[in-house]
């Protein structure tokens, strides 16, 4: 019986299930750094005037997050990825024991070259790759694992967090940019648009479409919903900006 226990503890990880914990892993940390330029940049981060502080601001989380990122196993050997495919970081010569914080922060820095470790790792016979080699540390199933259900839930509540934060946030920065303001205007002075909707008392909730702004010059297709009072109309608006100029209304459709 004990041996039996001993055996299904110290089951290595397969390369499918570490793949899958990188890639949650990947996605929720990277996740988490950009929401962070976001919020700190606000609403209106679409504008010409926040391009500079973008790029101090994206600067400026980089390096913590990476500090961060590479910490993620720092809690019991477990990060985020891992505890979703159910598998955990353990020392290679003492299978029981997790491996100091300083390890467990070496072995991930290797992150950096991630397109190598993830050939290391899918032609290693011991599934190992070279943050593994050089942390002498392994990856096993964990036996402890929650059931299926917790962890499903959690890897749908991450991507439903991210669409979510996408949905709002980005929509938010369209409707404070200076070329969604202007199409506004636009469209309250287009008499056709006034006479079909009987009079406009609202937008939809989240235009859709993109904004850029390179060098100054910017080009704007954004596709807005009207409220009307008779009638609601769908307008696709293309606008376009000089350097150092304004919104400029180019074409308007419906």
């Amino acid at each position: 019986m004990t041996e039996q226990t001993t055996e299904l503890t110290f089951l290595k990880s397969s390369r499918k299930r570490r793949i899958a914990a990188f890639a949650i892993d990947h996605f929720v940390m990277t996740f988490l750094m950009v929401s962070i330029v976001f919020i700190a940049l606000g609403p209106n981060f679409m504008d010409e005037n926040k391009m500079g502080k973008m790029t101090t601001t994206m600067l400026a989380v980089m390096l913590p997050g990476f500090l961060l990122y590479s910490a993620k196993d720092s809690i019991k050997g477990i990060s985020v990825g891992k505890w979703i495919m159910g598998i955990m970081v353990r020392d290679e010569n003492n299978q029981n024991e997790i491996p100091s914080f300083g390890r467990l922060l070496l072995r991930n820095l290797f992150i950096i070259i991630w397109p190598v470790e993830f050939i290391v790792l899918a032609t290693n016979d011991q599934k190992k790759r070279l943050g593994d080699k050089v942390a002498k540390t392994v990856v096993l199933k964990n036996p402890n694992k929650p059931t299926k259900l917790p962890r499903f839930l959690v890897l749908i509540g991450v991507g439903v967090t991210f669409f979510v934060f996408v949905f709002f946030f980005v929509g938010s920065a369209m409707k404070n940019s200076d070329a969604y303001k202007v199409a506004i205007s636009e469209i309250e002075k287009n008499e056709q648009i006034i006479t079909e909707t009987g009079g406009i008392k609202g937008y939809g909730m989240m235009p859709t479409g993109n904004v850029s702004i390179s060098n100054g010059q910017g080009q704007a297709q954004l596709e807005i919903k009207i409220l009307g009072n008779t009638k609601d109309v769908n307008v696709s608006v293309y606008l376009e900006k000089e350097p150092n100029g304004q919104w400029k209304l180019i074409e308007m459709q419906k």
